[in-house]
């Protein structure tokens, strides 16, 4: 699982998906490496560029992270979703569920 995070804005912890899946068969090693990077933090983007394929573990780890840190009174938000994925997220009503942007640099300047 390759995960590589960057602290922009002072505060907001942007965190790079860098898998062409989020799936059963790698969805626990997500949770595990996500939820380490995210220890400290309450405003987190989960740049979701590379990602062509989410099944419902998928967004089941995702929703975990919102919910995490949601507890902490933190915003989890999600930008730059594939075509494929943004039809999966409508289906299932995700795209009420969470903030999703369509850069980078907007769901960072959505915190401020």
């Amino acid at each position: 699982m390759e995960l590589k995070g960057q602290v922009e804005n002072n505060d907001v912890l942007v965190i790079e998906l860098r898998e062409d899946n989020l799936d059963a068969s790698n969805v626990l090693e997500f949770k595990l490496a996500i939820q380490s990077m995210m220890c400290e933090q309450t405003k987190v983007v989960l740049d979701m560029t590379t990602v062509k394929f989410v099944d419902s573990s998928g967004l089941g780890a995702l929703i975990s992270c919102l919910r995490l840190l949601i507890e902490r009174r933190g915003e989890f938000k999600l930008c730059v979703i594939s075509k494929t994925v943004r039809a999966l997220f409508d289906l299932m009503c995700m795209h009420r569920v969470f903030n999703i942007y369509p850069s980078r640099e907007a769901a960072v300047r959505s915190f401020s």
